[in-house]
């Protein structure tokens, strides 16, 4: 009987010792905005040496908790390949420091103030070779718009369905809250689309992957995003499939973009 009640008990703890990663749900304070902004944050449970970090961004009508909801397998991800997921609630900002709206500073505060904050609080990599930002639609331009803008912060970056060129788009995802009239500030407009930042990188500065459903109403602005970085003979993967604009979609296409993370940060 003692050996069975120690083995029994043995069973136990080791049942009870098992963990996983860790979501928190963070407040972040922005200097630029002056005010807290909601933040999650997937971190592996083996999470004592330094890990690379993927920024998700969510899309229009999203928040900090929309990829976690709906892609609940981060957590086994962030475990299964030592990865950090940092989900920022962006608002509908379309990730602009605002020259309408002071604000909305999205651009500071996910470039600058929530990569510090991130790399004080967490084992990260900390240096552009273990960040990547990616996310979906809205996110998908913000990413592009962030990464192109500042590659010395993200060595990797990607975008699912992403809006990356807003000009077809004028009345839509209250755009013009942040840049004004489309037909009245058109240089602005020019200037604030993430298409239009192409020319700010070289070749093998960013490793760049983005995909587009063929029933999407953003296949032609990805399309011609893949061709204007084939104009400027800068490497990309632009992936192509079936799917519309929509979850189903997403949960399947992030798993092909981490596979491409991964590989960035695996290189020696």
């Amino acid at each position: 009987m003692k050996l069975k009640f120690s083995f029994l008990a043995v069973f136990i703890l080791v049942v009870f010792s098992v963990k996983g990663a860790v979501v928190d749900t963070l407040a972040v304070y922005s200097d630029a905005m002056k005010k807290n902004v909601q933040v999650v944050v997937v971190s592996p449970d083996n999470s004592r040496s330094p890990k690379p970090v993927i920024y998700l961004l969510h899309g229009y009508g999203g928040n900090a908790k929309t990829w976690i909801s709906m892609k609940p397998e981060l957590k086994d991800i962030a475990d299964r390949d030592g990865l950090i997921f940092v989900c920022p609630d962006g608002k509908n900002s379309w990730y602009w420091d605002s020259p309408k709206d002071p604000s909305y500073r999205y651009e500071t505060f996910v470039s600058g103030e929530l990569v510090k904050y991130i790399d004080s609080k967490y084992q990260t990599v900390k240096d552009r070779s273990g960040r990547a930002i990616t996310g979906l639609s809205m996110g998908g331009h913000g990413a592009m718009w962030l990464a192109f803008r500042h590659k010395d912060v993200f060595g990797a970056v990607g975008s699912t369905s992403g809006g990356v060129d807003i000009r077809p788009f004028p009345n839509n995802w209250e755009m013009s809250k942040q840049l004004g009239n489309e037909s009245d500030n058109q240089d602005v407009w020019n200037s604030h689309t993430a298409i239009n930042q192409i020319d700010r990188i070289k070749n093998g500065e960013l490793a760049i992957i983005f995909d587009c459903g063929y029933s999407d109403f953003f296949f032609e602005v990805n399309n011609d995003f893949h061709k204007k970085l084939l104009k400027y003979k800068i490497d990309h993967d632009f992936l192509v499939r079936p799917g519309a604009h929509n979850g189903e979609y997403w949960k399947n296409s992030i798993d092909y973009q981490i596979m491409f993370f991964k590989k960035f940060f695996d290189r020696k």
